[in-house]
């Protein structure tokens, strides 16, 4: 289906690979692999026509459909979650177009006998054929299907995609890439913003699928559960084995110690060579055997080992100072936007030193009280932070926070202070970023170096407790595994939200499962978790608690009626504009209070200052008041 010859592409006169060559087959399933900056995502961007190489061919059949899901994609503004679904489906939102054209013209005209409105009725027949060939008649329903497989509740297609988080748009773009019946799917790093359901989903619809797939991912369990097939780039070179993952492993680790064996014999008999032709050359009687045996060792194809590369990270978390003996105290914790209440009466004490793990389906909770903890959003309740304490916080969306047109040097320069900017290079070349690999515009960082430069920022503020909210996005395995041991030796207390059992296991002591607006506590490991709740592991949890949604009810979204669908999308559209002021004044009024805790006398001699502030919080309690009638309505309508 795809050929790909000789092909070669560098970078600041530094070669990613060299005079590679494989053929992707239907049926296919490949991981491709390899430490961050290898150049996944860039095989991924050639073998999509997005970027050229230096040198090499691809070769594929004319008619070859390719879906592309990038890390970073683009939306237009205005759309909703439906309306951007359906780009998917090019060819029939045009006929549908045509359609609609040619209607509006019959019913226009009172000419029913003559030739045009007769040529008009033709093109509607053969169009409405055309639109039914195209499947027309059923997009919506498989639209609604994939969109709910990957995590969308039914409320949420009518709402604008300017509202969700970039983890939710990267959704919407997969979801129309599965609609598109492509025949090569290139995907990097599909699962980083999925909950363990819809990776479920996504693997058996991914198991299925006829056509070539190709992952780049850093989710071991997800490769295994996928692929058939593994090509490994790894110090400019390929590395392909007909297996998944975990097997692919275990074979080239099987096949580089017959390389070496095999490489210890021949350098055995070449040093035995050696030694007669050095013997024999000293006699004059015995010079021809000297030859004869000098060019037999020329001709000796000399047996490679392949390379390993073993460039990790240098990682290590210092606490800044020693806090007191309770870091964390949560008295009746409560968030809620409107009706929506996300965290109900949430008690916790976190004592120093306590390593945990936050874990729960999607939509449960954790993050929102990681924000809480670190202050970031408003909350009701008291929740309170002991002596001494400093928080150093990595969000899970952290690398979209730096700056793309800066430097990665730049980047950790604006961030230092006097004490630590002059060991700003050292800190980047303990995460890898060397010489002059420091002066790269961060925009052209892979995912995961840019989490490694996140990483390395955030060792620039001190700190004794630590919170987490998936660390492990874009880092490679041997990334994972180094962030791991360092969070092990971590003496601060730890606070980790992931989805990934690997990774906590062995790292935290306490467990605190998220579900119906409350924490419960298991005082023990991940694996004494799951033992608990007599799983094997975290996907299991998510299946079980699985709520059984309906897929795509057809039939009673056609008795909606046209003027309710109507009705309810611009309803949604003014509850997402309600939402969002409702954001920025709770930001706002929040920035307000910290002015008063700093700089009391001077902020309340500003003109009118109690009335503006007053002011504020009115139109919050009025917004708020805005969003739940909103919300009622939407709900009697449906």
């Amino acid at each position: 289906m795809l050929n790909i010859h000789n092909l070669s592409i560098s970078f600041g006169g530094e070669y990613l690979f060299e005079e590679i060559s494989f053929r992707l087959n239907t049926g296919d399933r490949v991981g491709l692999i390899g430490k961050n900056g290898a150049g996944k995502s860039t095989m991924l961007k050639i073998l999509s026509k997005e970027q050229e190489p230096d040198s090499g061919q691809i070769a594929m059949d004319k008619e070859v459909k390719i879906g592309f899901l990038k890390q970073d994609i683009d939306f237009v503004l205005g759309r909703t979650v439906l309306d951007e679904a359906y780009e998917a489906f090019i060819d029939i939102k045009n006929a549908e177009r045509e359609i609609d054209k040619i209607n509006a013209q019959l019913a226009e005209r009172t000419d029913y006998e003559s030739e045009e409105y007769n040529q008009l009725i033709t093109d509607l027949s053969d169009l409405t054929h055309h639109y039914e060939i195209l499947g027309g008649y059923n997009y919506q329903g498989e639209t609604e299907k994939v969109l709910q497989g990957l995590g969308f509740m039914r409320e949420d297609f009518d709402r604008l995609t300017d509202t969700f988080s970039g983890g939710w748009r990267m959704r919407i773009e997969l979801a129309k890439l599965l609609l598109q019946n492509n025949d090569i799917l290139l995907l990097d790093e599909p699962t980083n913003h999925l909950d363990i359901e819809s990776i479920i989903w996504l693997e058996s619809f991914l198991r299925n699928y006829a056509g070539v797939v190709v992952i780049v991912s850093h989710d071991k369990m997800f490769l295994d559960n996928v692929t058939n097939r593994t090509i490994e780039i790894s110090l400019g070179r390929i590395y392909d084995y007909n297996k998944p993952y975990s097997e692919y492993l275990v074979l080239r680790e099987e096949v580089r110690e017959q390389q070496l064996a095999t490489q210890k014999n021949q350098s055995k008999q070449i040093e035995q060579t050696e030694k007669l032709i050095e013997k024999f050359r000293a006699k004059a009687s015995k010079a021809s055997m000297a030859q004869s045996l000098i060019k037999k060792l020329d001709k000796i194809e000399r047996i490679e080992v392949d390379e390993d590369d073993n460039a990790v990270m240098n990682v290590s978390f210092p606490i800044s100072v020693q806090p007191g003996k309770v870091v964390i105290e949560a008295d009746g914790v409560r968030k809620a936007y409107g009706e929506k209440q996300i965290l109900s009466d949430i008690d916790l004490l976190v004592e120093r030193g306590s390593k945990i793990a936050f874990v729960g389906q999607n939509g449960q909770g954790k993050t929102t009280l990681a924000k809480i903890i670190i202050n970031e959003i408003s909350h009701e309740g008291v929740l309170k932070l002991g002596h001494n304490v400093q928080i150093g916080y990595f969000a899970q969306n952290q690398s979209e926070y730096l700056d793309g047109d800066i430097t990665i040097h730049e980047t950790m320069i604006n961030a230092a202070n006097e004490k630590n900017r002059s060991k700003v290079r050292d800190m980047l070349g303990a995460f890898l970023f060397r010489g002059d690999e420091v002066d790269k515009k961060v925009k052209v960082l892979s995912g995961g170096e840019r989490n490694r430069l996140a990483l390395c920022k955030l060792l620039l503020e001190p700190f004794n407790v630590l919170v987490m909210d998936e660390p492990t996005n874009h880092l490679d395995i041997k990334s994972k595994n180094i962030l791991k041991e360092a969070l092990q030796r971590f003496e601060g207390t730890l606070i980790l939200v992931s989805h990934d059992r690997d990774f906590l296991q062995g790292l935290t002591n306490t467990v605190y499962e998220f579900k119906n607006k409350q924490i419960k506590e298991y005082l023990g490991d991940i694996d004494f978790y799951l033992e608990e709740r007599r799983v094997n592991d975290l996907r299991d949890i998510e299946k079980k608690d699985k709520v059984v949604k309906t897929v795509s009810d057809t039939k009673e979204t056609a008795k909606r009626s046209y003027e309710d669908q109507k009705k309810i999308k611009s309803l949604n559209n003014k509850l997402s504009n309600v939402e969002s002021k409702i954001n920025k004044l709770e930001k706002e009024i929040k920035e307000i209070d910290v002015e008063l805790a700093i700089n009391y006398d001077e902020t309340i001699a500003q003109p009118d200052f109690f009335d503006k502030y007053q002011a504020k919080k009115d139109l919050l309690l009025s917004l708020m008041e805005d969003w739940e009638a909103l919300q009622e309505e939407i709900d009697s309508i449906k």
